[in-house]
């Protein structure tokens, strides 16, 4: 941190005064330029981020409007479908599951705090479940807030977002999503992925995910192969049809990188992460180019988060219709869940995506 902001004070601030905050596309494009490195490593995407956000925050006060109404005008209108992720594994977990992260996507609410009330209901019921079932160790919380029980089966962790929508009486508005995180279990030497200890091919993990979707409720699959399989994300596009195939891994928030899934037809979503990529101009393009090739768009946190809002401004003033935002807990989750429910009080309750997650126009 202390040497992010040192790169802001005597590198990028001397740059940029003299500057019109409403010039966001120069002053990012003037950023990346003093950085001169493909990953912004010489000053630091934190670095870069911190100074863009900053810009267009005082932008929108200039012009007296609210972030998402600066960034994306009068269409600015319709609100996101949270991904809650209430249950955890992988790195994220600290328990022995290998997929990272198990999501509910409240579809069927009417709004978009409605959508948030019944995510806490079913994460608290949640708790309730896993407390019966294995024990109060067992309802630690992962780095998203969402509990990590001693689970190894996908089927299992399953099972338990089965029973707690059920418990709460959600089974017909609530679905789910899952990342995979394959990366974090692939092994290169052998080219296989190991879960549960046994070695998978791409055919056989293909063919677990075909299982799962038609056994549950399962809408979204992120990063179901290794991130540079981009055969592997055409061959599930292509035989899922109907489910949305997310590249998070696989695109990095990265314009090359997307327009290359892109010509391969592989995935049909973009995990939208603008502390990936550095600056707001490069996510907002990075977004339309998804946008313009009927990609799905889901804005998301990271594992490591602070209560900063801007990712709630940035899915409503793009449209995304979805939003990952961690569980309905933590300080710096649910900050991203209240800034939305404000929002969708400002704009006189808009359109709320719901089913229509991926494509909400």
């Amino acid at each position: 941190v202390l040497l992010a902001v040192d790169n802001i004070n005597s590198i990028i601030k001397p740059e940029l005064i003299g500057f019109d905050s409403r010039m966001q596309r120069e002053i990012d494009m003037l950023m990346k330029e003093l950085d001169s490195t493909k990953d912004k490593s010489k000053l630091g995407a934190n670095a870069i981020l911190a100074v863009s956000l900053a810009v267009a925050k005082a932008a929108a006060d200039t012009a007296s409007l609210p972030l998402y109404k600066y960034i994306g005008g009068c269409n600015s209108y319709v609100m996101p479908v949270p991904m809650m992720n209430i249950l955890n594994g992988g790195v994220h977990g600290g328990n022995q599951l290998e997929f990272q992260e198990f999501m509910i996507m409240p579809v069927g609410a009417d709004s978009i705090s409605e959508a948030i009330r019944m995510s806490a209901e079913v994460y608290h019921t949640l708790r309730r479940v896993i407390l019966d079932k294995y024990g109060k160790d067992a309802v630690n919380v992962g780095d998203e807030g969402g509990f990590a029980p001693p689970v190894k089966d996908v089927r299992e962790a399953l099972d338990l977002l089965d029973e707690a929508v059920k418990l709460s009486g959600y089974e017909d508005r609530i679905v789910y999503a899952i990342d995979c995180a394959a990366t974090e279990f692939y092994n290169r030497e052998k080219d296989c992925y190991i879960l549960q200890g046994k070695e998978l091919s791409r055919e056989d993990l293909l063919s677990l995910y075909k299982e799962i979707v038609n056994e549950y409720n399962i809408v979204s699959i992120e990063d179901p192969f290794h991130e540079d399989d981009f055969e592997g994300f055409a061959r599930i596009t292509k035989e899922l049809k109907g489910i949305q195939i997310v590249g998070d891994d696989l695109f990095v928030t990265n314009t090359e990188r997307l327009r290359e899934g892109i010509k391969r037809g592989a995935a049909n979503a973009l995990l939208l992460k603008v502390n990936q990529i550095g600056t707001l101009t490069e996510a907002i393009d990075a977004a339309n180019l998804a946008f313009r090739n009927s990609y799905g768009v889901i804005v998301s946190h990271r594992s490591g988060e602070s209560e900063d809002t801007t990712i709630a401004d940035l899915s409503v003033a793009l449209n995304t219709g979805q939003i990952k935002t961690g569980a309905p807990a933590r300080g710096e989750r649910t900050a991203k869940d209240n800034q939305l429910i404000r929002i969708e009080e400002e704009l006189g309750y808009p359109k709320y995506a719901g089913r229509n997650f991926r494509c909400p126009f």
